[in-house]
């Protein structure tokens, strides 16, 4: 059974957020490089998060 989590919903949310705001700066020509560094350095942060919370600690 999946146990919902507050810290994956807003990581989710955060990450889709990002996503919306690098797609606009891309869309308007203004600094890709930027955007694309911060869509990868954002979305890490969700594709952390399952192995965080199993590891003993």
């Amino acid at each position: 059974m999946i146990v919902p989590s507050p810290l994956q919903d807003k990581s989710k949310a955060f990450a889709l957020e990002i996503i919306r705001v690098c797609n606009e700066i891309e869309r308007e020509k203004r600094e890709g490089v930027l955007a694309n560094q911060l869509i990868r350095s954002d979305t890490s942060v969700g594709g952390e998060y399952p192995g965080s919370h199993v590891c003993p600690r």
